[in-house]
């Protein structure tokens, strides 16, 4: 499977079908390639994903955009934990 990764140059979250993390500084968090979200509150937010779960801590934590494929996280971000 790496070999064809590498060859079709596809990123590994897409063949693996993997969890994508982006973190921009401590103020907002994307997740791709998530399954839905477990629990909601302004200081907690767990995620659902294939391998696990990912939690986000922090003050303020809000959804700023959530489709099917993509979660967007506001917020002052404190803490991120993920979970198998």
């Amino acid at each position: 499977m790496e070999k064809i990764t590498h060859f079709l140059e596809l990123p590994k979250e897409i063949i693996y079908n993997l969890p994508k993390v982006t973190l921009i500084g401590n103020l907002q968090l994307v997740i791709e390639n998530h399954r839905g979200i477990i629990e909601y509150t302004t200081g907690k937010i767990r995620v659902s994903v294939n391998t696990g779960e990912i939690e986000i801590t922090g003050k303020d934590l809000e959804i700023c955009n959530i489709t099917t494929d993509e979660i967007c996280l506001d917020g002052d971000i404190s803490g991120l934990m993920y979970h198998r």
